[in-house]
């Protein structure tokens, strides 16, 4: 193949389409309802499993925390970013995450530590872990009950 060939398929494989995120108001609340929690100073992160083999993420960043929109849609994509070189290691679970008022303030660098501290909580939280080759793995092994 190509070098051209190559460079589109490396791009379509991290694109963030629609099978990772969430885009319905049913799909925020069933995850509001029953969560996992995780926060910091700058994120409140909530998760719950799914019958999808990917994870899927929704940002519910308020006005109310970040007042103007150039900041909301910093922290919106940078959380974007991180979760989309991320999203193959986790098992099917659907995350949203919540900014507070600090993360508007916040550098970069600051908001990926924190979102990458989430993303580890969830993956050792989960029961389940995806292999490098994309199927899931019980985290106890292959024991038997």
């Amino acid at each position: 193949m190509s070098l051209l060939g190559d460079a589109v398929t490396a791009t379509q494989q991290f694109r963030f389409n629609r099978l990772y995120r969430l885009c319905l108001p049913a799909e925020f609340r069933r995850v509001f309802q029953q969560a996992t929690r995780s926060g910091d100073r700058f994120f409140t992160v909530l998760w719950r499993e799914n019958d999808h083999p990917n994870a899927r993420i929704g940002f519910a960043i308020a006005k109310k925390q970040i007042s103007l929109a150039v900041g909301r849609n910093r922290v919106r994509r940078l959380a974007r970013e991180s979760f989309r070189h991320r999203r193959d290691n986790f098992p099917g679970v659907d995350i949203v995450l919540l900014a507070k008022t600090a993360a508007g303030k916040a550098s970069n660098e600051q908001l990926f530590e924190s979102l990458e501290k989430h993303w580890l909580k969830i993956y050792q939280t989960t029961g389940n872990h995806k292999n490098v080759n994309g199927r899931k793995n019980n985290r106890r092994g292959d024991r038997k009950p």
